[in-house]
């Protein structure tokens, strides 16, 4: 009965010490924010991962995944097995963070919509105009185009003439003046175009345009149509 007696209460000392020791060794998402940065990350954002044990972190660099004491960092995909496939889970992710700016968004529809992408632009970028300049191309084969604001120089008068044009009655009006050259005379404070600007930083966007399917996948550069809708189908397989 002793023997039995004392293996309880060791037992129970046991379980405590170990409940101890992993409430000390958590760390806060402060701290594992702060680690990142020491590392040279921005724009962190740490939320907890499918993975129990681990934390994801979303930052200028992509998608990171922590320990939850701190100590370990993984870079690199990660996807759960459905019964439909392997998920990217960073890119579904990505893809809800991008979704959540859907009333922000300039959108050109597709009427037999197929695919939708969402790209990043900037009102004096080459490739922006071009890709613009085919908007009906990409809607007549079944791809809506999402637009958000990313004024490459950062929170310049480019970005003060694009949340004009964000912000604006119509924006699809203003937008497509603005590609013809008539840009808007009232210059606004880029409250909307900075959180569009920090996303696509968050992202890992570098350049415009970039185009993030709704999978959550980015595809850096300007595609014709065909191409796109092409990298669009192998996406999707």
């Amino acid at each position: 009965m002793l023997f039995r007696y004392l293996g309880i209460k060791m037992k129970k000392l046991l379980t405590a010490l170990l409940i101890t020791a992993s409430a000390t060794a958590m760390a806060t998402d402060a701290e594992i924010k702060s680690k990142l940065q020491a590392l040279g990350a921005k724009n962190i954002e740490v939320k907890d991962s499918p993975v129990k044990g681990l934390k994801t972190a979303v930052t200028d660099q992509g998608i990171l995944y922590v320990s939850e004491n701190g100590q370990y960092v993984l870079q690199g995909k990660m996807y759960e097995l459905t019964n439909k496939g392997p998920v990217d889970v960073a890119g579904k992710l990505l893809a809800d963070k991008v979704n959540a700016l859907k009333n922000e968004m300039i959108i050109y529809p597709a009427k037999n919509e197929k695919y939708v992408v969402t790209v990043f632009m900037d009102i004096t970028c080459h490739y922006c105009h071009i890709l613009h300049q085919q908007v009906k191309e990409y809607n007549d084969l079944g791809i809506t185009v999402r637009y958000l604001a990313f004024p490459r120089a950062g929170m310049n008068e480019t970005a003060r003439q694009m949340e004009a044009i964000w912000t604006s009655k119509d924006p699809v009006f203003a937008l497509n003046e603005a590609e013809k050259g008539n840009l808007p005379k009232e210059l606004k404070t880029p409250n909307i175009v900075k959180r569009h600007y920090d996303l696509g930083v968050q992202l890992g966007v570098q350049g415009t345009p970039s185009i993030v399917t709704s999978t959550g996948e980015l595809i850096g550069g300007y595609l014709k149509p065909k191409d796109l809708l092409a990298a669009l189908k192998e996406s999707a397989q």
